[in-house]
């Protein structure tokens, strides 16, 4: 009996044990990625902060296209055509992922069965994971052409390349993150439609879109920031020149290319490299307000809830 008691004594101690180390690689992996966060906002600052304080001018950074940082004679710092350039592609990439992710959340969440409900979440996942660089050669190896042939215009690289080939970039997790929305509500509201005559469709429309509405507003909100803090693939197919867009055919420059193309041809402490740390600033903000926006809307669904 002694012995019995000491064998269960030393495993509850031994489970005590385990269950406190456990605890702390959960609270270690948990505060990682806050840590991670703050370092990379306290090293772009670092780098950045000084050019904001002393040299740069806020109205002109701002409100100027120019953007001509080694001007040896009046060296410029205007981001607007950068800024309009990044909203540009942006904004045509929600035009065609939004449609898309979301018509392909709602087969895949209401009206896809068995098998097929499973190929087709596979294929979305495999759709995420192909890399940026390969969506960025077929924006320059196959979209180029066809907009040329197309349209009749004299480059492909253009604000429409990037926007689509952005907007299949984005849908995958647009369209990820709008299903889960869906499946989260609860199935008496679809029980309950469906007993009163409604059809598939109505049911989908009518109860469950509008149940599943800060779910998928939430989803458009991620896929606005996967498309702000794109690089390579929107710096092969944009065409990479510094304008205030038009059209959809004109050439524009990001605000992440250009951080990308000039940050290893600057000298460490100059104007120039304080300056893409200050673009850095800039875009770090937008999308740090772009992904809180997304988790209060997500919170607010789990409150409902």
């Amino acid at each position: 009996m002694e012995a019995s008691a000491a064998g269960d004594f030393d495993r509850r101690n031994s489970s005590w044990y385990v269950d406190k180390v456990v605890q702390a690689l959960v609270f270690i992996g948990g505060i990682s990625g806050i840590l991670c966060i703050l370092g990379i906002f306290v090293f772009i600052s670092k780098e950045g902060f000084g050019f904001i304080a002393n040299t740069i001018d806020i109205k002109e950074f701002f409100t100027s296209p120019n953007w001509r940082p080694t001007s040896e004679e009046n060296p410029t710092y205007g981001a607007l055509a950068l800024i309009a350039g990044t909203a540009s592609v942006t904004g045509l990439a929600m035009v065609v992922a939004v449609p898309f992710s979301l018509g392909a959340a709602i087969y895949i969440g209401e009206f896809a069965r068995g098998k097929t409900r499973e190929v087709l979440k596979v294929l979305v996942e495999m759709l995420a994971a192909i890399p940026s660089v390969v969506w960025g050669f077929i924006g320059l190896s196959i979209m180029n052409p066809v907009i040329i042939d197309l349209f009749d215009v004299p480059v492909g690289l253009n604000v429409l390349n990037a926007g689509v080939i952005l907007g299949l970039m984005a849908a995958p997790i647009m369209t990820t993150i709008a299903e889960d929305a869906l499946k989260a509500v609860p199935d008496h509201y679809r029980e309950a439609a469906e007993a009163m005559g409604a059809t598939r469709w109505q049911v989908t429309f009518r109860v469950v879109l509008p149940a599943a509405k800060n779910g998928l507003v939430a989803a458009v909100l991620l896929g606005v920031g996967r498309g702000f803090g794109e690089t390579m693939a929107v710096l092969m197919a944009s065409g990479h020149s510094i304008n205030m867009p038009d059209s959809i055919f004109d050439s524009v420059r990001a605000l992440t290319a250009t951080i990308a193309a000039e940050l290893g041809e600057t000298a460490v402490g100059s104007d120039h490299y304080q300056a893409l740390f200050t673009l850095g600033i800039f875009l770090f903000a937008i999308t740090f307000v772009i992904n809180l926006a997304a988790d209060l809307v997500l919170r607010g669904i789990r409150k409902e809830a």
